[in-house]
């Protein structure tokens, strides 16, 4: 009977000794499973970002080469103008020649005769007068040519946006967008041209900047940091 009791004994001690075993294998089995979900979600998150960063570096490629071929065409243009300029001196040589040719004539003729060839070097000066004004009415015209085109209205924080970092909000500008105000009436074709000029396909309906846009155009900050409440962080873009 004793022998009994303690094989029944031990029986129930090896019962409550492997339950408590297979506890604690069963909690750090389930801390593995979870280290391993956000070790996973981190590799997803690196992965994005490597993807943005490859696609501002592509971005950054892009404009580097514009600007490269701006300034290799700039001397060209530099030239023409230069050379567009000449034939104002060759105007300019024409008059002493008229001049000359006048004195000469005025010279053949008798003392009474003096005073018609002043009235026909002044008519000669004239027309030279009147050919070199274009001239000055030109200027302006070039300058206004040149100005650089300046975007209106007030310029907004655009960084606010989830999405748009340093590089984006620079090309974004480069395209005259500067408020929260223009994104928000964006149409599909602007979507388009976005996209293709900051070479991210579906990132604009993907990152809501649209939606976000109309909440900060609005004035609604409390909406706004209701529902994009990483924005303006440090994980923004």
């Amino acid at each position: 009977m004793s022998t009994f009791f303690y094989m029944l004994l031990a029986f129930v001690v090896g019962i409550l000794v492997g339950w408590f075993i297979w506890g604690r294998l069963r909690a750090e089995l389930d801390s593995l499973r979870g280290d391993l979900d956000r070790s996973r979600s981190e590799r997803d998150k690196l992965r994005a970002d490597g993807d943005r960063l490859k696609g501002e570096l592509d971005a950054c490629g892009r404009a580097r080469a514009d600007l490269e071929s701006r300034l290799r065409d700039a001397p060209a243009a530099k030239a023409g103008a230069d050379k567009a300029a000449t034939p104002a001196p060759a105007t300019a040589m024409s008059t002493p020649a008229a001049k000359s040719a006048t004195a000469k004539a005025a010279s053949a003729k008798s003392a009474p005769a003096k005073k018609p060839a002043a009235t026909k070097t002044a008519a000669a000066s004239k027309p030279v007068a009147k050919a070199a004004a274009p001239k000055k009415a030109a200027a302006p015209a070039a300058k206004k040519a040149s100005a650089p085109r300046v975007a209106t209205g007030k310029a907004d924080n655009l960084r606010r946006l989830i999405g748009i970092g340093p590089v984006n909000e620079k090309l974004l500008k480069g395209q005259g967008v500067t408020s929260y105000a223009q994104i928000a009436a964006w149409t599909a074709a602007d979507v388009k041209r976005i996209e293709e000029v900051l070479n991210f396909d579906g990132r604009v309906a993907r990152e809501k900047w649209i939606e976000q846009a109309k909440l900060l155009a609005a004035g609604d900050e409390a909406e706004f940091a209701r529902r994009f409440p990483t924005a303006g962080t440090a994980s923004n873009t």
